[in-house]
C-alpha cells in the first residue's frame, strides 16, 4: 500500500485501486478552495498512474456536507471575475472525475448535500448507507446547484432534478435508488464494505481498456438516435476488437482461461 500526503484527504493506492477519503470530519466534509484543488489533482494523478478504480468516501459520521459555509463568505466579496476563477476550479474537479478512465464509486453514510450530492452522482456506481440523507439545498441560499447540475441530470434526469433543484427538499436514500442517484443500499459499515470489495472485484476482472471505452460511449451516444451514435459505436466496438486486449479477452474466453488483464484485489 503506497499513501499520498495532502491536508484534507486521505489517499492511499491498493494495487490499481486509488482509496480517497475526504477528511475534514470537523465541518462535516464540506468542500472548500483547499479540498477541491488537492482532490483534482489527487484524482487525476490517479488516472495518470494507471489506476483501474477510484473510491471516494467521507471520514467521520458524514460524507459530504457540501460547500464550505467559510468558503461561500470568502467568495461572496470577490468579484465576479474572481468567482468565475473559483467556480472554473470546482468545475474541473467534477470533470476529473467525470472523465476518470477507470470505475469510479462514492461511498455515502450519513448525508450528502449540495456538492455532496453531486460527488455521489459523478461517480459510476454510489453506495449509501440506508439511513442516509440527501439534499441540493442551494436555493435556500439564494444559490444553484450550477457546478454539479449536469451530472445530477446526467443520472436522475431532468423530472426529477427540475423538483429537487426548485424545492430544496431532503430526501432518503430509498428515493435516491428509485431515481437513479445511487445503485446500491447497504445497512451498516460491514455491509457498505462487502459491497465495494464486491464491486472492485468485478472491476478488475474486466478490461480496463473496454472500462474506459464504454464510458466515453455512454457521452457519445447520449441523446442521440440509434443512425446518429452509428458511428460512435461501430468506431468503439472496432476499435476494441482489434485491440490487443479485446483480442487478449476473447481469446481467454474461447480458450476458458482468465484474461491476462485481471487482477486480483489486494488486501489493505
Amino acid at each position: 500500500m503506497a499513501t499520498e500526503q495532502y491536508s484534507t484527504l486521505l489517499a492511499s493506492h491498493h494495487g490499481s485501486v486509488m482509496d480517497i477519503t475526504l477528511n475534514r470530519p470537523d465541518v462535516r466534509n464540506a468542500l472548500d478552495e483547499t479540498l477541491i484543488a488537492e482532490l483534482t489533482q489527487c484524482v487525476l494523478r490517479a488516472g495518470e498512474t494507471g489506476c483501474r478504480a477510484l473510491v471516494l468516501r467521507g471520514a467521520g459520521p458524514v460524507f459530504s456536507a457540501g460547500a464550505d459555509l467559510n468558503w461561500m463568505a470568502r467568495a461572496a466579496a470577490f468579484t465576479e471575475e474572481q468567482n468565475l476563477e473559483d467556480a472554473r476550479k470546482a468545475q474541473q474537479l467534477f470533470a476529473g472525475i467525470a472523465h476518470f478512465p477507470g470505475a469510479t464509486i462514492a461511498v455515502v453514510q450519513g448525508a450528502a448535500f449540495g456538492g455532496g450530492v453531486g460527488l455521489a452522482a459523478v461517480c459510476d456506481i454510489a453506495i449509501a448507507d440506508e439511513a442516509a440523507v440527501f439534499a441540493l439545498s442551494e436555493v435556500r441560499l439564494g444559490l444553484a446547484p450550477a457546478i454539479v447540475a449536469p451530472y445530477i441530470i446526467e443520472k436522475i434526469g431532468p423530472g426529477a432534478a427540475r423538483a429537487l433543484f426548485v424545492t430544496g427538499e431532503r430526501f432518503d436514500s430509498a428515493t435516491a435508488l428509485r431515481i437513479g442517484l445511487i445503485q446500491h443500499i447497504t445497512s451498516g459499515e460491514q455491509e457498505r464494505e462487502q459491497r465495494v470489495v464486491a464491486l472492485l472485484t468485478r472491476i478488475l476482472e474486466a478490461g480496463p481498456q473496454a472500462i474506459a471505452a464504454a464510458k466515453s460511449l455512454i457521452r457519445a451516444v447520449t441523446g442521440k438516435s440509434p443512425d446518429e451514435a452509428a458511428e460512435a459505436t461501430a468506431t468503439c466496438i472496432a476499435g476494441l476488437r482489434a485491440g490487443a486486449e479485446g483480442q487478449e479477452g476473447v481469446g481467454a474466453f474461447l480458450e476458458k482461461r482468465p484474461p491476462s488483464f485481471v487482477e486480483a484485489l489486494p488486501e489493505k
